[in-house]
């Protein structure tokens, strides 16, 4: 019995300090020294939430840098691969159909968790005579556009992890800002 009751004081003592104060002290911490990722890296445009610069969102219009492909059609609910193997049958089309688009290999194949925000430095510049037809835009504003994805280029995180990469939600924004 004995054993029992310090079990039971075990428990509500973890239970108090991890379930509770844990929580509560990582919560602070992150909005005291996150303030802005805390909340959920909100980008707003005239005052209006329109996304946040952690997830990625969908962009079909020809005019726009296109993110990556989702497995899960960008929905955060529903986040995550498609566990499609190389000889699925509607992997191999949805590949194909991205081939003839023009689509460089990244934006060949869905991101692992669907939702990423950013593409690789290749893949903004490789829709740039894309959106450049689309906006029938001219030699200085297609020279611009390069400008912009050199502005909205990103380092790797703390000089050394990940790659150099852009934001398209980002990058679509000033796009529609500057043209």
């Amino acid at each position: 019995m004995k054993q029992f009751l310090i079990s039971i004081k075990i428990f509500v003592v973890m239970t108090f300090l991890l379930g509770i104060i844990y929580p509560l002290a990582v919560t602070f911490a992150g909005k005291i020294f996150f303030p802005v990722q805390a909340e959920g890296s909100l980008i707003e445009k005239n005052g209006q939430v329109i996304g946040s610069e952690l997830i990625a969102q969908k962009f079909v219009n020809p005019k726009y840098f296109w993110p990556r492909p989702s497995a899960g059609d960008y929905a955060t609910v529903a986040s995550g691969a498609s566990n499609a193997g190389p000889t699925n049958e509607s992997l191999k089309s949805a590949i194909a159909e991205r081939k003839v688009h023009g689509a460089v290999a990244e934006m060949l194949f869905t991101s692992g968790s669907g939702l990423d925000p950013h593409i690789s430095l290749l893949a903004a510049r490789s829709q740039v005579q894309r959106i450049v037809a689309e906006r029938k835009l001219s030699q200085e504003q297609t020279v611009l556009v390069e400008k912009l994805i050199q502005e909205y280029t990103e380092g790797r995180q703390g000089g050394l992890l990940g790659e150099v990469r852009v934001n398209v939600l980002k990058l679509n924004l000033a796009l529609d800002e500057k043209l």
